[in-house]
């Protein structure tokens, strides 16, 4: 099947994700150190304004068309007619043949979220969740110790400049695509749109991200069709809810040798079982 191919028109699209600073170290000495760069890009849905994100700068064409699609703006791939960035005035134009008549009833209906780097969701963001019917992968421990050793060759802006976080679409425990960006609604978005592009599908995947698991965040991964997500950090209330309710199998606080499976235990071989750590005294103070 062909899938349709949208014209990326790229007009001065590559930016510098880190730059070279100078700073003064704890012994008083001055040092020359990387910091990630953070910059401005307004979305533009047939030239109108939609939203303006502080993002590192990475594939800004797919980060524009994933949040456009993950806010419910667009859903009709073969509408798609181009994607215009411009770093000289910070802008993504999308430009579709799409009905958009309701964008001004969306932009109307927004939600302050916990998000870094966006912090808003709209009216379109909720719609189709109930339609979502999610696959139970059968997963092993060791397969998950794999991949959080695997990912660890990741995060190559973080770990030259701090200051960012980090996702990735893994199959198995091989990573299929990685993102890094200052919000980590930045990176799902960039990956959802990237996915979208290709026409991929999610149900054989695993989604990775070094932020924490909020309720919006469950809902992106969740519209990518992906079952199952690992997180660095930890999890809100609101995010179990969501990942309770559309089926996802949800394992956060994964580094090393460790996680928590807040949903989907059942999901799990536990088939490398690492020895406990002995107890620590805890001396009186």
């Amino acid at each position: 099947m062909s899938q349709h191919k949208p014209s990326l028109i790229k007009t001065n699209a590559e930016v510098p994700l880190t730059i070279s600073v100078s700073a003064i170290d704890e012994h008083g000495e001055q040092v020359e150190k990387h910091i990630a760069c953070e910059r401005p890009l307004t979305v533009y849905l047939n030239w109108r304004p939609i939203v303006t994100l502080m993002t590192l700068g990475a594939r800004a064409e797919a980060l524009a068309l994933g949040y456009l699609k993950n806010q419910g703006f667009i859903s009709d791939l073969k509408q798609l007619e181009s994607v215009i960035i411009d770093w000289d005035v910070s802008s993504a134009a999308v430009i579709t043949t799409e009905v958009t008549a309701d964008i001004e009833k969306k932009l109307s209906e927004k939600t302050v979220t916990t998000g870094c780097g966006q912090g808003t969701v709209y009216g379109g963001f909720m719609d189709g969740l109930d339609e979502i019917n999610l696959p139970q992968p059968h997963l092993k421990q060791s397969m998950i110790y794999s991949l959080l050793n695997n990912i660890s060759a990741y995060n190559e802006t973080y770990k030259n400049a701090g200051a960012v976080h980090g996702c990735g679409l893994c199959q198995d425990d091989k990573i299929v695509g990685f993102v890094e960006d200052v919000g980590r609604h930045n990176a799902v978005d960039t990956l959802a749109g990237e996915m979208w592009l290709k026409q991929d599908v999610g149900h054989n995947k695993m989604f990775y991200t070094t932020g924490r698991l909020t309720s919006e965040m469950v809902i992106k991964i969740a519209k990518m069709g992906i079952p199952v997500v690992l997180s660095r950090s930890g999890a809100t209330q609101m995010g179990l809810e969501l990942a309770q309710k559309l089926g996802i199998t949800m394992i956060a606080r994964a580094k090393g040798k460790h996680f928590l499976i807040y949903h989907g235990a059942e999901n799990i071989e536990f088939d490398a079982i690492p020895p406990k750590r002995p107890n620590r005294k805890v001396e009186n103070v």
